[in-house]
């Protein structure tokens, strides 16, 4: 498919000018820093892990991806996810869901699937969103207090024993150097955004804490270059326990991913991102990472952002980030070392500040009980298990809740009929022995049973038209559910007719027996023809079952 390779046209403009994206691609590594190295740090695998994916991954979603601003790498809801799979397979067993979730991205974007991401609701993403971000800020508690062996199966659990054992032995150092780490990017940050804030305070805390020598935990090692590849070599019968990892950790990275490409178009004027194509280059981000060591990567949204508003124009940018990260790597990982695990913690706990919209979360609450109650779930279920059961029962609830407002729009009401041009006798025989009902809507299971067995119950008449020229959809559910109302009044020798009846709906009932019995005989274009053939044929007794009927090919209105 040649619309996802990339082309020389793409690269023009950075050839003819590249000022304005190589400043800005050193913006973004400024900025990108302190986040690989905590966001690696917190998925289990190191802060070397952290770089090399964004070096690695940011390199490759550069060229393949689909997006022209998007800045990948390792990010905060990626780690969520991570977490589990390293304390259940190791480090050998992330790397290998890294190729692995790469190789379904590829999958799809050849599938065509990257649009889909359209179809997710507003309600789970926020909600997601603002679980992740508490998700990152509970992983922050060890770092932050300086407990090195906290424990739980869970973030909230970790972060608890965190909370505790610190309450046993408290210090002021430590906890101290995380606040004012995160006051200092979030003020700064809001002030005078196009700052490396992030960068400025974590580097600060390194020098302060050195010249002082105050006791507290460092990065440690970090490699002169990109780790050796450390994938290892792993069975093909290891692989089964990683099949729903690799899925969830795919689900995870297109969803990011898309979402943050998305994001990107609505900041510049003009750009629209390639959705397949993105997914492609995510992919292949990820195949290639855990070869250097690197854990999986999806595209940044805040790291975007910071892209697009430093002035990005092309996806040289994004290439110049990860170049100077790969710098920093092989010219300064010995000061890189030095840098205390409590600053980063100050740094991804003012991201996740910054990643919760709060007037997007109260328009949401405020917009319906039903969004609401979607997305209190999602974020709970973030919180407390993980975030593709989140994102599960999140979906799950919004089909729930969509399904039933559209079963509310079916409706069953009687049909006025205006019989002024007939006879008074005529008209009080229609009163009292012909009823017409009018059927709007959808006809399906979630809407069915609602109101059709009703109708069965109808007395005192001798024929029961069903108007159905309104019916939107037909399922078998509801076909079924009309062939049992059908039944019922032929039971209490009740004729019934059909009126306005579409070609395919009539194909449904035909096929599963619902039609009433008589066949084409009880089926008329429109309603009037089926007051007509009632009228003619009930004085005199005899069953409209067995009557010719005309029916015209014209549907009616």
């Amino acid at each position: 498919m040649p619309t996802l390779l990339p082309t020389w046209s793409e690269w023009k403009p950075a050839v003819r000018a590249p000022g304005a994206d190589l400043t800005a691609g050193l913006i973004v590594a400024l900025v990108a820093l302190p986040l690989a190295l905590g966001f690696g740090i917190s998925s289990g695998l190191g802060a070397a892990a952290g770089m090399a994916t964004a070096v690695v991954a940011g390199v490759v979603a550069a060229v393949f991806g689909g997006s022209r601003f998007q800045v990948s790498g390792p990010t905060g809801a990626m780690t969520v996810v991570l977490v589990p799979i390293v304390a259940v397979h190791g480090a050998t067993g992330v790397l290998a869901v890294g190729l692995m979730a790469g190789l379904v991205l590829v999958v799809l974007a050849f599938a065509g699937v990257g649009r889909s991401v359209r179809y997710m609701p507003a309600p789970v993403i926020e909600g997601f969103t603002a679980g992740i971000a508490v998700v990152i800020a509970l992983q922050q508690f060890p770092a932050a207090l300086g407990i090195a062996d906290a424990e739980g199966e869970k973030v909230w659990q970790t972060a608890f024993d965190a909370m505790r054992r610190y309450l046993e032995h408290p210090g002021a150092a430590t906890p101290v150097t995380t606040l004012v780490v995160a006051v200092v990017v979030l003020i700064g940050g809001r002030y005078v955004p196009k700052l490396p804030f992030a960068l400025v305070a974590v580097a600060a805390a390194t020098a302060v804490v050195g010249v002082f020598e105050v006791d507290l935990a460092r990065i440690g090692t970090i490699p002169s270059g990109l780790p050796a590849p450390s994938l290892g070599f792993v069975h093909f019968d290891q692989l089964g326990p990683l099949v729903m990892p690799a899925l969830a950790v795919a689900a995870l990275a297109a969803l990011e991913s898309l979402l943050s490409a998305t994001a990107a178009d609505s900041m510049a004027v003009g750009t629209r991102h390639n959705p397949d194509r993105e997914l492609l280059g995510q992919g292949l981000a990820n195949i290639a990472a855990p070869l250097f060591g690197g854990v999986p990567a999806t595209g940044a949204i805040a790291r975007t952002a910071v892209n697009v508003r430093s002035g990005a124009r092309t996806r040289l940018a994004a290439l110049t980030h990860a170049v100077v990260l790969a710098a920093i790597i092989y010219l300064a990982a010995p000061l890189v070392a030095d840098i205390p695990l409590a600053a980063l913690a100050g740094v991804l706990l003012a991201t996740t500040v910054r990643m919760v919209e709060t007037a997007s979360l109260t328009a949401i609450a405020r917009a319906s009980r039903g969004d609401a109650l979607i997305m209190v779930a999602t974020f709970g279920v973030t919180v407390a298990l993980d975030l593709v059961t989140a994102v599960v029962v999140g979906v799950g609830f919004a089909i729930v809740l969509a399904l039933r407002s559209v079963a509310c729009e079916a409706r069953l009401e009687q049909v006025p009929l205006d019989d002024s041009d007939h006879l008074a006798e005529e008209h009080e025989l229609l009163r009292d022995h012909i009823v017409a009902y009018r059927i709007e809507g959808p006809l399906f299971f979630a809407a069915a049973h609602r109101f059709l067995l009703e109708l069965a119950e109808v007395a005192d008449v001798k024929v029961v038209i069903l108007r159905m020229s309104e019916v939107t959809a037909l399922d078998t559910t509801g076909a079924l559910v009309l062939k049992d109302v059908i039944a019922k009044l032929e039971h209490r020798h009740i004729s019934v007719l059909l009126s306005g009846l579409r070609a395919g709906h009539r194909r449904r009932l035909s096929a599963i027996g619902a039609l009433p019995t008589g066949g084409a005989q009880v089926l008329f274009t429109n309603t009037r023809e089926a007051i007509d053939h009632a009228r003619r044929y009930l004085p005199d007794g005899r069953s409209t079952h067995h009557q010719p009927a005309r029916v015209s090919p014209t549907r009616e209105n």
